[in-house]
Parts: structure tokens; C-alpha cells; sequence
């Protein structure tokens, strides 16, 4: 049976424990698990972000809208894309991550209508180019299935630690490349479900938005494991976003952050927009523009906009100007 080679180092040691103990913070309080409107935007910003890494340029208010069953202009492949993707999460906590068959049927949903093998190991050679250069080649189709057995039957077994494991399921997959399309997002989706069998946190991190905010990072960490044949570099890279993904949730509510706050002063988008950057004002004490762009993917004007609505009531205050302009929580 083949099975992973990979490195656990001091630092990939280390992350894990931090990961830990923010998980067991994040659970002690509570709010989390009791805030749904918070897991259905985090949701919705995994998938946006899944699909963003991929190319679709659907924003977050476009990919909710289409969940929501509103009229989008976009391009059809990619309003297709994001109903499939948001199936696929959505039947993540049914799914088995050590069964090819429950593999399968997620890539059926993640690729229904857009891929002809949809649900389906590919039935011929594949590569990832960067432009005219090939940056990696699949494995020989004709092994793809005895290589997942193996790879999930390794898993099963292994006693190493759901953050390790799932990285390296994750790097595995990508290597394999087991499919004619939508390897990425299925990677990704495996790495939640393995983790949200630890945590059903995970099944609502929205890991995948820190990955798109460091995609090249994510690429290279890819190629240079690939490269060195041994996964630790991708270990260390995933486990560093997972640990930053869980910094930016708030493990306060809301009204403990802002302890002003009158919710009735704002409206429902509004508030969305400030749970989302929630978190990452209560451990940073400031955030900018761009970052806040970054967290929801709104646009500048947008989130000028909320920004100066929340300055004028006062929950945030103000300080710098143009480029150099910070947002902090109004304490007075």
C-alpha cells in the first residue's frame, strides 16, 4: 500500500498546539455555536473564496444572492459553480472522509452540469501549466483509484493529529489530481470535512478565505512540497492559515466588543459587515480599509461607506488619512 510521505517538524508541533487552545477558547465561550447567522456567512465566504482561488469572479454579495435564489448577471459556468459548491458544503457533515464513494459523490455535486466526468475518477493525463510551462502532471490516470484507496485507507488507520492529517490529505489530493477538473475545491472541501470530524467548528471556518488572501503563498508551498516529495512545507503553510482563520473569529459577541452598540441602528448588511470583521478588530485593535476588504469582499466604496456609518454612530473612531487611515473601536 502506498502511503504519504511527509515531515512533522517542531513548528507544525507548535501551531497545533496554539490551533488547540483557540479552539477550546473559541468553544468555552460559546458564541460562536450560537451565532447562525455568523456560520451562514462564514459559509458563504468559503465558497466565494473556494471558488475566487479558481478563477469565478463572483463577489460575496453575488454568491449570496444566488444561494438566496435572486436574479444574478454573471457568467453561467460560474453562477454554476457556486450552486454546486454550495451543495457540496452543504452535505458536508453526511459525508465519510475515509469512503472513495462519499469522495465522489462530493465532486458530483461540486462539478454537476460542468465537467463531463463529473462524479467521476478522469479517464486520461492532466496537468497544471503556468502558461506554457507545466508545473506539475497528475499521476497516471489508469492509478487514480488505487491511489485514493490507499490514501484513504492510510487515513483511516493513522493516529496522527486531524491538522496534520488533513493537510496532508489535502497536499495528497492535489498531487493525485484525481480528477478532470475541480481538484482544488475538492481538496479544500476534504480538508474541512476531516476537520470538522474533530471540530464541528471547522465545518463554518472559513479557512478557504485565508487561502485566497495568501494564494501564491498556497501555490508555492504546493510546488515546493511537490519538489521536495515530502509534505511538511504545505503542513506548516495550511496549519498557519487555519490558526489565522480562527484569530479573526470573535470569541466575544459582538456586544461585548462594541459595547455601545445599538443593533436596531443598523441595518441586517450592516450588521453582517461587522461580524465579519468583528474578530479581527478584537485581537488587532484596528483594521484599514483594505483589510476589511480583504474579510468581506466588499468593494472600497462599499466599505467607505460602512466604515463612515459606523464612525457617525459612534462604534469606531477614526485616525490617519487616505492610505493610512485605521478603524478602531470606540472605547470612550
Amino acid at each position: 500500500m502506498n502511503t504519504p510521505v511527509y515531515t512533522i517538524s517542531a513548528k507544525a508541533i507548535d501551531l497545533v498546539a496554539r490551533i488547540a487552545e483557540k479552539v477550546g477558547e473559541l468553544k468555552g465561550s460559546g458564541v460562536y455555536s450560537r451565532n447562525l447567522r455568523l456560520r451562514r456567512i462564514n459559509r458563504l465566504r468559503s465558497i466565494q473564496s473556494s471558488l475566487a482561488i479558481e478563477n469565478n469572479t463572483l463577489t460575496l454579495g453575488q454568491v449570496t444572492d444566488i444561494i438566496e435564489g435572486k436574479r444574478v448577471l454573471g457568467l453561467p459556468h460560474e453562477i454554476q459553480e457556486v450552486k454546486n459548491a454550495y451543495q457540496a458544503y452543504e452535505h458536508l457533515l453526511e459525508y465519510d472522509p475515509f469512503k472513495v464513494k462519499d469522495f465522489l459523490k462530493a465532486h458530483q455535486f461540486m462539478t454537476s452540469e460542468l465537467v463531463k466526468e463529473a462524479g467521476h475518477f478522469r479517464s486520461q493525463g492532466i496537468g497544471v501549466f503556468e502558461g506554457i510551462k507545466l508545473i506539475h502532471a497528475g499521476a497516471n490516470y489508469q492509478f487514480v483509484p488505487g491511489l485514493i484507496t490507499d490514501l484513504f485507507a492510510w487515513a483511516k488507520k493513522s493516529d496522527a493529529h486531524p491538522l496534520i492529517k488533513s493537510s496532508i490529505l489535502h497536499f495528497e489530493i492535489e498531487f493525485i489530481h484525481p480528477f478532470i477538473d475541480g481538484n482544488g475545491r475538492i481538496g479544500r472541501l476534504w480538508q474541512t470535512l476531516v476537520l470538522s470530524r474533530w471540530n464541528e467548528l471547522f465545518a463554518w471556518l472559513p479557512v478557504e478565505t485565508v487561502v485566497y488572501e495568501n494564494q501564491q503563498g498556497y501555490y508555492d508551498a504546493l510546488e515546493t512540497a511537490q519538489k521536495a516529495g515530502d509534505s511538511e512545507i504545505f503542513i506548516e503553510f495550511m496549519l498557519n492559515v487555519i490558526l489565522q482563520a480562527l484569530e479573526e473569529l470573535p470569541n466575544r459577541k459582538i456586544t461585548d466588543i462594541f459595547t455601545d452598540i445599538n443593533t436596531d441602528k443598523l441595518s441586517k448588511t450592516e450588521l453582517e459587515f461587522l461580524e465579519q470583521i468583528a474578530g479581527y478588530l478584537d485581537k488587532n485593535g484596528e483594521i484599514t480599509n483594505y483589510r476589511a476588504q480583504l474579510l468581506t469582499n466588499k468593494s472600497d466604496v462599499s466599505v467607505k461607506k460602512y466604515f463612515a456609518k459606523f464612525v457617525e454612530i459612534g462604534i469606531l473612531k477614526v485616525e490617519g488619512k487616505n492610505k493610512g487611515r485605521k478603524y478602531m473601536i470606540n472605547n470612550k
